[in-house]
């Protein structure tokens, strides 16, 4: 394997729980699955680029539905932690039948079906070629799998962060749903992302990636191959870069 073409060595790949969905908007689509799954291997075998991966709960269960219902706001963010665990089975297991070994680590606890999460391991993992997956957010409620994956970049010293939405092909000064007429920006520093107030991710994971200078690729996952031309470096979204990048 070479890294020849691979402009990050190391990566976490985002994932929302929707993207996961699909056109269905909820639950897990196995034909998506099987196509982030195929993505993920190419980029593993063809550029070496060790690959981590943060997943989102969203297509299960929205903690912040959860507390806007009236549930206490800390039971219904555990609920959402479970749901990314679903999540990442399910990823795993099309990984596995894929060929490429995968590890599924949690912040929370529950050694019978995945590895709590261990730094080290983690990197360990990593610099055998396996794929990696974080669930469980960051295992604290209040906090978004944004900041989880922005938490676990930082440390496992990842190269970038590659945010894949679903129907978002990058970062606008307004909502392109709503105007017709908003600007896409190629590049974008953090402390504009915050100032301007988009919530393409939230202010917590903004500043995380900022004060550690990891830059934050927003592209669309539907463009088939968007994956690999991100750890290759093409523009295919928007980047987020700190001051200094």
């Amino acid at each position: 394997m070479s890294t020849a073409t691979a402009r990050y060595k190391r990566i976490v790949l985002k994932l929302s729980g929707e993207a996961l969905a699909g056109n269905q908007g909820f639950g897990i689509n196995p034909e998506v699955v099987e196509q982030i799954a195929g993505e993920i291997k190419d980029v593993v075998l063809s550029l070496g680029t060790q690959v981590a991966v943060v997943v989102g709960g969203g297509n299960i269960w929205r903690g912040r539905s959860g507390s806007q219902s009236g549930m206490d706001r800390a039971a219904a963010d555990y609920m959402g932690m479970l749901a990314t665990v679903l999540n990442a089975l399910a990823l795993q297991d099309v990984m596995e039948k894929l060929g490429v070994d995968t590890r599924v680590q949690t912040a929370i606890e529950m050694r019978e079906i995945a590895e709590p999460y261990i730094r080290r391991r983690a990197i360990r993992h990593l610099e055998k070629g396996r794929v990696v997956i974080f669930a469980a957010g960051t295992g604290a409620p209040f906090f978004s799998t944004d900041t989880a994956a922005a938490l676990r970049a930082a440390e496992i010293e990842a190269d970038a962060i590659l945010m894949a939405k679903r129907g978002t092909d990058g970062v606008y000064d307004r909502d392109p749903n709503l105007h017709a007429g908003a600007q896409r920006f190629e590049e974008l520093s953090f402390l504009e992302l915050i100032q301007r107030g988009l919530g393409v991710i939230d202010a917590t994971a903004a500043s995380l990636c900022m004060e550690n200078d990891i830059p934050v690729l927003v592209f669309d996952l539907a463009g088939a191959g968007n994956i690999k031309r991100a750890v290759m470096g093409e523009r295919v979204g928007t980047l987020l870069r700190g001051a200094t990048q």
